[in-house]
Parts: structure tokens; C-alpha cells; sequence
């Protein structure tokens, strides 16, 4: 096995010539600007103020509001490195296709096993949490609970199998088989009643704000907001789902890059205003890290000293997280798709159902895999192992586009990361940063993920190759 085989770059024009092929039939182009922006909205708003805020400001304390501005700045400098290359080479694969142009096969297989840990785990963490909102919308509704056996994962509360987590994913696939653009249209929905919500949400918040609770601002010092940084950036996971669309983008040049980086700041935003409000209206050494998922759902019970607003947000819990399932699920089949085009995975995941122009096995087999997780694994253990694949990811954008750059500047690019090279060099070492931070357990989790997606690409993916079996013997 000759080591430049497993740095064998794709051509750029070869992976762009393939937009939208699978076996059996094509995706359709047919999201715009404002679909696609929804569509990295719609993955990102609601995993951290919904299910994570609560666990991280006991790490920072009023701080914690810092802690989301790091993290969107260490996202920011990666989402300008994907605004670039989604903008550039226009596919489904997302920074898997990329590090494929750039770096070779063997570092696009680690970046598309990464981006697996990535949507796979995050779409689970975020249906653990759901059926927690959904009894609190029941109980200020009806008066009643699901109970805790059928809406906690084993060990966790008294929970045998978490049947809302496996409900949700149910829901969602059930939407993905109707078509990307009848997916859409459902997320757009979803996307405007979260953030009404949220609205509704630091519009009450406000009404108990006290300064006081913010002294002292920092009471766990720097490597307290470092710590609750490298766990609230699970909650900018997301931002790069536009990319995952590039093959149903009506005009995939011009709207990716916009569409990525406009996602990131309005989350950004609503993420800064709520993490405010929530810290004025409820004193941070009140937060509970043992019992997070309702969080915001208290808070407004408590600024108001009755029950429906935090029926209201719960609802919008509900639907928010609903929207992160569906959307990172789709990022996640599609990725899917374009590693199983290249011959890496089996050739199952890149079928198209010619009539509704979807991969549905792929859909299925997704579904599946994160029904199992979501209903048998915890949240916390969840989060963490998903941001370390994640920030791995990132960070071999980053280094793409630093490539692409000096092997390809001829290459038509509508978008250009700003301040070159400084821009991805900083993007590269603010994810280490981050990953720095992270706990031992889930770097050793991580390791062994990345041994086990070793194994895969040697016994499978190396003989399987579509750029192998091209080579000349």
C-alpha cells in the first residue's frame, strides 16, 4: 500500500461534475437563500438554550454569557472557511468533500467519520432532552406526566428506554421521506415558532432582571468560561447544515456561503440575548447541573409566579428540537450519500428513490442507528464526545482552505475567507483551544471512534474506492 494512494486527492472539478448523481435516480435543486439559511438556523437554535445553557452556567456562573461569545467567535472563523469552500466546490459532502479536494482520501475519511459522531450523536443528544420538555408541556397542559421509565434513557432518573427520543426521530424521518423541499417548508415553520418563542422568552426574563445577578461576573475565573465555552459550543453545531444542501440548492454558489455565515450570527444573537435574560432572572448559583433540560421553562415560572409562560416555552422547546432533528438528520444522510458515491461506504446509502428524489434506505438506516442511541444513551455523554468530533472537523476546513488557496488559486470562488490566511490559522487554533478543554474521558472516547473508523476504512473503504479502482494497476 503506497502511502501517496491514501493522500490521493479528488479533483475538484470531478466531485462538482457529480452534483446531485446517486444510483437510481438525482436530488432535486430547490432551495433558495432564505430555505437554506432556515436550514442552518433550524440545526443549530435551540440544542444549547434549550437542553445545555443549564449545565453550563454552574461551570462559568454570569460568565457563561462570554462563554457563548468564545464559542461563536471559534465557530465564526471555521463558518468563513466553510463559506469559502461551500461556495467553491458546491456539494452534498460537505468538509468531507472538501478534505477530499484538499488532503487526500485518508484525512476526507477521518473528517466524514468525524461529521458521523458529529450529526449522528448531536441529533440524539438533542431528542434525549425532548421528552423532558414534552412532560412539562403536559404537566402545565393536563396536569400530568409521561412517565420517567418511557422518557429517560437507562439510568437516568428512573428511565428504562427513552420511547420520546425514538418518537421524535420517528416523526422526523417520517418528513424527510417526503422530499427535501417538502422538508424545508416543515423547517421554516418549526424555525419562526422557536424563535418567537425565545422571544417571548427574554421578553418576560426581563421583567426580573437584577444587575446584582450578574457580581461577580466571572466567580470561576477564565478556565471557567474555557470550560463552559468547549461545552456550549455543542450549541453552534449546525451552522455548516446549508452545506449539506449544496446539490439541492437552486444556486449553490452565491447562497451557501450567505446562508452560513447569516445563520451563525442571528443564533449568535438569540443565543447572547437569552443567556443574558436567563442570568438577570434567575441568580447563576441556582442553576441545577443535575436537572437542566427545563431550565428556561423555570425561569419564567419564576419571573412571573404562574405557569403558562413556562407552558409557552416548553411548547417551543418542543418544536425547536423537533427542528434539529430534522435538519441534522438531513445534513447527516446526505454526507452519507456523497462518502457511499465515492465508493468509501457500501453502495446502499447513495440509492435515490426516483420518484420522491431522496436516498430513503440511507434515510432509514440513519434512523434507525440514532432511534438506538437516543433511547439508550444519557445526555451529558452525549454533548461533550459530540463537539470533539465536531472541532476535529473544523479544523480540517480550516486547513482546506489554506490548500485550496496555493494548489488551486485559479479555482472561481464567490466567497473569500477574509483576512488570508490569518482568518483559518485562527479557526484551526481556537477549535484546539477548545478541544483543550474538553474532559479525558471524551478524548478517550474519541480515540476509540477514531481507531474504530480506521478499521472500517481498511477492511472497506481503501479496496472499495472509486479513486482506486480508477488508478492504474
Amino acid at each position: 500500500m503506497a502511502l501517496q494512494q491514501l493522500f490521493r486527492i479528488k479533483p475538484t472539478d470531478e466531485i462538482v461534475s457529480e452534483a446531485g448523481q446517486g444510483e437510481g435516480g438525482e436530488l432535486r435543486r430547490t432551495m433558495g437563500l432564505w430555505q437554506l439559511t432556515l436550514f442552518s438556523v433550524g440545526a443549530t437554535l435551540g440544542t444549547g438554550i434549550f437542553v445545555i445553557l443549564g449545565q453550563a452556567v454552574p461551570k462559568a456562573g454570569p460568565a457563561v454569557v462570554l462563554a457563548f461569545v468564545v464559542a461563536a467567535v471559534t465557530a465564526l472563523f471555521s463558518a468563513l472557511s466553510y463559506a469559502e469552500l461551500a461556495g467553491t466546490i458546491p456539494v452534498s459532502g460537505s468538509s468531507y468533500s472538501y478534505a477530499y479536494a484538499t488532503l487526500g482520501e485518508i484525512v476526507a475519511w477521518v473528517c466524514g467519520w468525524c461529521l458521523m459522531l458529529e450529526y449522528a450523536v448531536s441529533v440524539a443528544a438533542v431528542a434525549v432532552g425532548w421528552g423532558e420538555y414534552l412532560n412539562t408541556f403536559f404537566q402545565g397542559l393536563f396536569g400530568w406526566q409521561l412517565p420517567a421509565a418511557i422518557t429517560h434513557s437507562p439510568g437516568d432518573k428512573g428511565g428504562v428506554v427513552n420511547v420520546t427520543a425514538i418518537l421524535i426521530v420517528a416523526l422526523c424521518t417520517w418528513l424527510l421521506l417526503g422530499g427535501a423541499s417538502e422538508s424545508a417548508k416543515a423547517n421554516v415553520v418549526f424555525v419562526l415558532i422557536k424563535v418567537a418563542v425565545l422571544a417571548f422568552f427574554c421578553i418576560v426574563a426581563f421583567t426580573a432582571f437584577q444587575t446584582k445577578n450578574f457580581a461577580p461576573f466571572a466567580p470561576l475565573g477564565a478556565a471557567g468560561v474555557t470550560a463552559a465555552a468547549s461545552q456550549v459550543f455543542f450549541s453552534y453545531i449546525g451552522f455548516d447544515a446549508a452545506s449539506t444542501a449544496g446539490e439541492e440548492a437552486k444556486n449553490p454558489r452565491r447562497d451557501l456561503p450567505l446562508a452560513i455565515v447569516f445563520s451563525l450570527l442571528i443564533v449568535t444573537v438569540i443565543y447572547v440575548l437569552v443567556a443574558v435574560a436567563a442570568v438577570g432572572a434567575m441568580p447563576w448559583t441556582e442553576f441545577d447541573p443535575d436537572s437542566t433540560e427545563a431550565s428556561l421553562a423555570l425561569i419564567v415560572d419564576q419571573a412571573t409566579g404562574a405557569t403558562w409562560p413556562g407552558l409557552i416555552v416548553s411548547f417551543g422547546a418542543v418544536i425547536a428540537i423537533a427542528s434539529v432533528v430534522l435538519t441534522v438528520m438531513y445534513g447527516q444522510t446526505r454526507i452519507l450519500f456523497a462518502m457511499s458515491r465515492d465508493g468509501l461506504i457500501p453502495k446502499v446509502f447513495q440509492k435515490v428513490n426516483p420518484r420522491k428524489q431522496v436516498p430513503v434506505a440511507n434515510t432509514l438506516i440513519v434512523a434507525l442507528f440514532i432511534a438506538v442511541l437516543a433511547g439508550l444513551v444519557p445526555l451529558g455523554q452525549l454533548a461533550e464526545a459530540t463537539s470533539i468530533g465536531t472541532l476535529f472537523a473544523f479544523a480540517l476546513v480550516n486547513v482546506g482552505v489554506i490548500v485550496l488557496r496555493y494548489t488551486r488559486p485559479d479555482l472561481p470562488r464567490n466567497f473569500r475567507t477574509p483576512l488570508f490566511p490569518v482568518t483559518p490559522v485562527l479557526g484551526v487554533i481556537m477549535c484546539v483551544l477548545v478541544m483543550a478543554g474538553l474532559a479525558g474521558v471524551t478524548w478517550v472516547a474519541f480515540l476509540l471512534w477514531m481507531i474504530l473508523g480506521f478499521a472500517c476504512y481498511f477492511l472497506y473503504g481503501y479496496r472499495h474506492s472509486r479513486l482506486n479502482s480508477e488508478a492504474p494497476q
